[in-house]
Order: C-alpha cells, then sequence, then structure tokens
C-alpha cells in the first residue's frame, strides 16, 4: 500500500482549502464584525484568532484520528478499501451538488448547526476568546463538509503511523487548509466588501464542489488501485 509524501500532502490540502462551506462561515462572520467594531484592526484580529481557532482544532482532529485508524484491523486492506469507497462516495456527492445543488444529501454543515453558528458569531464582536472559540466550533461542524480529503490523507498517514514525518506533514496540510481563508480575512481589511466576496462565493461554489467531487474520485480510485 502507498505511504503519504509531500506531493500528496500539498495537493490534498490545496483542495480542501476551497471548500464553500469554509468560505462561507469566515465571510458571515467578517460582515458582522465589519459592521461591529469600531476599527478594522479589530476585525483583523479577531478574524485571525478564529482561523487561528479553525488550525487548531483541525490540526488536533487529525492527531486524534490518526491512531484510531491506525488501529483498524492492524489497518488491514479491508479497512483502507472501505476508507477509499467513503473517499469516492464523497466525490459523487460533491458532483451531485454540482449538478443538483440542495436536492438529496449534500456534504454540508447540518441546518441546524448553521444557526447556532449564526448566534454565537453576533457573540463574537471584539471578544477574542469567543473568536477562538467559534473557530474551534465551526472546524468540528465542519467536517462532514470538509473531512473527506481530510480523511484519505490521515488513511495514508495510517500506514506509518504517528511519527514526526506525519505530524510535520499535518501541519503543513492545515497551514494550506486556511491559507485561503487568510487571504480572505487580508482582502476585506484591505476594503473588499464581503458582499463581493459573498457573491463571488455563490457563483462559483458549484465549481468549487466539482473540483473536488473530482479529485475525491480520482484519489479514492488510486488508493484501490495501489491494493488490487
Amino acid at each position: 500500500m502507498p505511504e503519504i509524501n509531500l506531493p500528496i500532502v500539498i495537493g490534498a490540502s490545496l483542495i480542501d482549502s476551497i471548500n464553500p462551506c469554509a468560505f462561507g462561515v469566515l465571510i458571515f462572520l467578517l460582515t458582522y464584525l465589519a459592521a461591529s467594531v469600531r476599527r478594522k484592526i479589530h476585525m483583523l484580529i479577531n478574524g485571525l484568532i478564529y482561523i487561528f481557532g479553525v488550525f487548531i482544532t483541525y490540526f488536533a482532529a487529525g492527531l486524534l484520528l490518526l491512531p484510531i485508524i491506525q488501529e483498524l484491523g492492524a489497518f488491514s486492506v479491508a479497512s483502507y478499501l472501505v476508507i477509499a469507497a467513503i473517499v469516492i462516495i464523497a466525490g459523487l456527492l460533491e458532483i451531485k451538488d454540482f449538478f443538483m445543488y440542495g436536492k438529496g444529501f449534500s456534504l454540508s454543515i447540518f441546518p441546524s448547526e448553521a444557526e447556532r453558528i449564526k448566534k454565537y458569531v453576533k457573540r463574537v464582536s471584539g471578544k477574542k476568546l469567543t473568536a477562538f472559540l467559534l473557530g474551534c466550533f465551526v472546524a468540528i461542524v465542519e467536517l462532514p463538509c470538509t473531512g473527506a480529503v481530510y480523511l484519505a490523507v490521515l488513511a495514508l498517514m495510517s500506514l506509518s503511523g504517528i511519527t514526526m514525518s506525519n505530524i510535520s506533514f499535518l501541519v503543513i496540510y492545515n497551514v494550506i487548509f486556511v491559507l485561503p481563508l487568510l487571504i480572505i480575512l487580508y482582502i476585506v481589511y484591505k476594503g473588499i466588501s464581503t458582499e463581493k466576496l459573498e457573491n463571488w462565493r455563490q457563483k462559483h461554489k458549484g465549481l468549487m464542489r466539482l473540483s473536488i467531487g473530482l479529485i475525491l474520485i480520482s484519489l479514492g480510485i488510486w488508493m484501490v488501485y495501489t491494493v488490487i
């Protein structure tokens, strides 16, 4: 079975990072902060803290899941193929959303959790701890939307277990995962309106889902091919 390497980590994290779920929550948060804080620097600081919360939680989830996946029958071929099948199904769902968004099951934040996020956003304002906790909460509830690529990468990492190399790969993966969020925060801080960003997200979210879906299917098929 194949082991993880840096090109796979970088490629997978780049795909994972263009997820419209993650973009949407940050844009909503920045829209509220822009209207509620007195100085733009406060919006920037709270945005950075929020993104740091996302990073820490996603990284911690990887550290937690890695040994669990490894323990699945000492990571047998059958377990590996099950994860590959999950990745392929996730890819098919993403492609389905390109053609029929909103119909049937989707890899998105559950509506009840989306409402909770909206309530929590309104509690952030100038509270740095709240911004951090919001980032942690969002990273957890958006896992159904963003977790398929991560799961595939963790499956590859589990072949060698928790090593310094894999921990380094997790850091690199999650830095790249939050990089687009940092870019969005920066351009809003520099004056681009959140309304323009949200219009852009809505216009391109179908293509983002299609891209993620195609990559997921390709990754899943590659995982199957390497063990048969």
